[in-house]
Order: C-alpha cells, then structure tokens, then sequence
C-alpha cells in the first residue's frame, strides 16, 4: 500500500509500529493540514483507550537548589529564578494531597523532588511516605526522584511504589544543548533501573527548547524503546531568569499535531498532556484529546500552577470523554512490587 496518512493509522490501530520516516511525514503533513492527522491519531486513541482519560497529580516534596543546570529548569541553581527552596514536607500535608487528588478522580499521585539526586535520609523519608499514603488511601503512588540505581528501584517497588518518572527530554542529539551535568544516557539509565525492577515506566519529552523536528521525533523514538506505561508530553513554559526565559513558542496546532504523532508512534501508551499545557495550548486545550491523548495532569505543577480541577474535568465531559476508572491496586508480594 502506498504510503498515506491513512495507511499509518491503520498500522497503528493494529498496535504495530510506525518508523523514523513515517512520523516525519506524518509532522509534514500535519503543517500543510492537520485534521487527517488528528483524526488518525483520534482513530488509534479510541482504540485503546475508548473514551477514557487518565487522570493524574503530583506534589513537590523539596524545591530549588538543584545542582543541575537544565536551561528550561527554574529549580536549577545556576540560574535566578526567584524560587523560594523547600525541604521535605510533613507526611500528613502529602498524605492531605494525595486524599484531595484521589477525590478529584485521580488515579495516581506522583511525589517529585528537585535536585539530581535525593539524599539517603530524604530517599528513605520518600519511602516511608509512599507507603503512608498507600495504607491511608487508595491512590497509586508514584515518584520523580532523579538518578535511579537497581538498588533505589528496588526499594521503591518494595515499598509499594506504582511508577517512576524519568523523562528522555529531547533527543540525544540535542541534549548537551540543553543540560551538561548530567547526560542523556544517564537518564536512560534511570528508566530502565526502573523497569527492571518492576516499577511501571512514566517517561516522556519537552518540546520547545529549541529542538527540530527530527529531534522530537528521535526523542519519542527513544522513548519507544523503553517501553513505557506512560509518555508525558510536555511543552516549555518559560520561566524568567533561565537561559531559554526567551525560547520561540510553539504554535498551539502544532503541539496538537505533535501530541497525535506519539499517539501514532506508541498506540498502545497512555499519551499524557503535562506540564505546560495550559499556558501553550490555551484554549485549544480540548483538542489534545481529539488528537490521541488519553491523560492528563491535573492541579498544580512543581513552580507553576495549573488551572482548577473542576475545569479539567468540564472540558474531559463536554468532549464526550470520562475519567478513567481508579486503577486495580497493585500488590506487593513478598518484598517485591508487582505492577
């Protein structure tokens, strides 16, 4: 069959996998006109997914002095942001959060720290609130503590832990543009630290810091690879005092049509809009979840807020969608965390 638009979405409604090429074509497409796009992209999603959107929230458990100089980052030291630090929160308030998340329909509720790598006192307080808040409610709990070990995956599965977050970002090609603490393959090595000691796999891009389309094609790619659960999709919200405080913004109708090319590319994840949503796409919102997104982050972000929860969930129910249903609670058996 010659190659079409058409004949992608038929590829990926069969959960096969599309090709480097294809999804640039695909990008080229989509500028000159969307809509076939969207919908194919729509097609793979009800697929899957039906008409269920995944819905999830986190909380920041310390904040700002990190030591890595990620250019989009306003918790980096290297650069005035004005972001006032934090250390570690009392159980309780996390507990109280993931109780008003779990309300809100949410079905995970991620504990996120800054820096590149969390102490072993502030690792192990993390633990012991992973497993509070999973004896008091009945969310899944997830983390976003930096660099991963096997013996920090370990633990956090043993503990109870649903997910890990550890976004690619970009393409390997780009990312000493964007950070030189640290590199790409380490961060590669952290998602497979967690895959392999059964942790389900949250790893995703940010587009907007100057990236081609090759690159956020490479990235997702990438991210393919990995075999994740769940890809964020998140685009920049510049922050003054970073050095990209000043980066071009993306057209909201193109991360529209780049939300439905990693529908395309991985027809069987959960395709989550995440951080930045609300400033990039504006009133477009909606239309994310007609172009193959199935989740979404509701309430705040780690520095930035996000916009009320009962918005979010108007917007999911005017579009004929519904929350996903709260997911089966994963048993930890033996020491070990089976997700």
């Amino acid at each position: 069959m010659p190659w079409s638009v058409e004949s992608c979405a038929r590829t990926a409604e069969e959960g096969d996998l599309l090709g480097r090429d294809d999804a640039l074509r695909l990008l080229d497409a989509a500028d000159a006109d969307p809509w076939p796009v969207w919908r194919a992209a729509d097609r793979v999603r009800r697929r899957f997914s039906g008409r269920a959107v995944h819905l999830c929230s986190i909380a920041a458990v310390t904040v700002g002095r990190c030591g890595e100089d990620c250019r989009w980052c306003a918790q980096s030291a290297h650069w005035a942001t004005g972001i006032e630090p934090r250390g570690l929160p009392p159980v309780d308030d996390l507990v109280r959060a993931a109780r008003s998340a779990e309300a809100a329909g949410a079905g995970h509720f991620g504990l996120v720290s800054s820096g590149g790598r969390l102490p072993d006192d502030a690792f192990d307080a993390m633990l012991e609130a992973g497993r509070t808040i999973r004896a008091r409610t009945g969310i899944e709990v997830c983390g976003s503590f930096g660099a991963l070990t096997p013996d920090r995956a370990s633990r956090l599965a043993e503990a109870g832990f649903r997910r890990y977050n550890h976004n690619l970002e970009t393409s390997e090609r780009h990312f000493p543009n964007v950070c030189t603490t640290h590199t790409w393959h380490d961060r590669v090595a952290g998602a497979r630290a967690a895959r392999e000691a059964g942790l389900e796999l949250c790893s995703g891009v940010l587009f907007g810091i100057g990236e081609t389309d090759g690159d956020r094609v490479d990235a997702l790619l990438a991210v393919r690879d990995l075999r994740p659960a769940v890809v964020p999709i998140n685009v920049l919200h510049p922050i003054a005092g970073t050095p990209l405080a000043e980066a071009d913004a993306l057209a909201p109708m193109k991360i529209v049509s780049l939300i439905a090319v990693a529908r395309l590319l991985l027809p069987r994840a959960v395709i989550k809009v995440a951080g930045g949503r609300e400033r990039n796409l504006r009133d477009l919102q909606g239309l994310a979840f007609l172009a193959g997104a199935d989740a979404c982050l509701i309430g705040n972000y780690l520095t930035t807020a996000g916009r009320p929860v009962e918005d979010d969930l108007a917007m999911i129910r005017d579009l004929g969608l519904e929350p996903a249903p709260a997911p089966a609670r994963a048993a930890v058996r033996n020491g070990a965390h089976h997700g």
